[in-house]
């Protein structure tokens, strides 16, 4: 499905997905971050699906939002290519491969909102983030 982002790298586009869940991941210096996942992801110009999911830093443009599970979420976004893989360059492993990404999330809107809340959870902030 990301071979589609690879023919429009580069442009900022508008997208359509549900919101699925909360998460975290290790940031700088192992600092907890928190992250939002967001799956069927559609490109609203062609009305395709362009990727299964998407993670995103749950920034100050999503917690303005009240998401719940299931929520439809509007938004443009810039495709970005990235390497993701395994490099040890002391036995000389390179297993890195290209792939395509949505970064730098604007205009985020809530679209629909599903009938049955089942999670309203928003993550607990660090003294930090003020």
């Amino acid at each position: 499905m990301r071979k589609e982002l690879a023919k429009k790298k580069g442009e900022r586009r508008s997208f359509h997905a549900t919101f699925v869940r909360f998460g975290s991941k290790r940031g700088y210096q192992g600092y907890k971050e928190e992250t939002i996942l967001l799956k069927n992801i559609v490109d609203l110009a062609t009305n395709n699906v362009i990727a299964d999911h998407a993670w995103f830093s749950f920034t100050k443009t999503f917690q303005r939002l009240k998401l719940i599970e299931g929520a439809q979420i509007a938004f443009d976004a810039r495709i970005k290519e990235y390497h993701k893989g395994y490099v040890n360059k002391r036995y000389g492993i390179d297993n890195r491969k290209k792939d395509y990404r949505l970064s730098h999330p604007t205009n985020v809107s809530i679209t629909t909102v599903p009938m049955e809340t089942t999670t309203n959870r928003t993550p607990k902030r660090n003294s930090r983030d003020d």
